[in-house]
């Protein structure tokens, strides 16, 4: 693994006020937030998989779970590793029949099976420069460098409310 990656946890799971979608807030330790664009199946996926909820029949990520697990695979860490026109991308790293295997994904998936794995999460350097937010502390709002840089989620950060980003536990929130 690369030394350089940042590790980060799941701040929040927020709900567009704009969109049907949902946005995964991930949080490193320096208090910057990583706003990721996700479906609302894998917001719920996620969701479910923190809060520890059990399901009757499998979801699509918890058979994925299986799967890798008959396969042989030991996940051991997931990234966030790119963002190229407002799309982020992301990789599952496992141990598979003794073999190092990076597996491609949407970052809502690979969070859902870190989640479900109980592994790490981790961003690029260059994912969290392009695109993480410091939060500006009392009543200033986002500059618009940091409205620029974030060009899909300018309306987004509008309706959000960002004064309670970092002070949740580990729960998900759905504001």
């Amino acid at each position: 693994m690369n030394s350089d990656l940042i590790e980060v946890s799941i701040d929040s799971i927020r709900v567009s006020l704009v969109s049907p979608h949902r946005i995964v807030v991930l949080k490193d330790g320096d208090d910057r937030f990583l706003p990721i664009w996700i479906g609302p199946f894998e917001a719920d996926a996620i969701t479910i998989a923190l809060q520890g909820n059990q399901v009757a029949r499998p979801l699509t990520h918890d058979l994925m779970k299986t799967m890798i697990r008959e396969a042989g695979g030991v996940p051991s860490h997931i990234v966030v590793n790119d963002l190229r026109e407002d799309t982020f991308y992301a990789r599952i790293v496992m141990q598979l029949n003794e073999r190092h295997v990076e597996v491609d994904s949407r970052p809502s998936d690979a969070i859902a099976l870190a989640v479900r794995f109980q592994v790490p999460i981790y961003v690029s350097p260059e994912v969290m420069e392009k695109a993480a937010i410091r939060p500006s502390s009392g009543a200033e709002a986002v500059t618009d460098e940091e409205v620029e840089r974030l060009g899909a989620f300018k309306d987004l950060l509008e309706d959000l409310d960002l004064d309670d980003l970092g002070k949740s536990g580990d729960e998900p929130k759905n504001d």
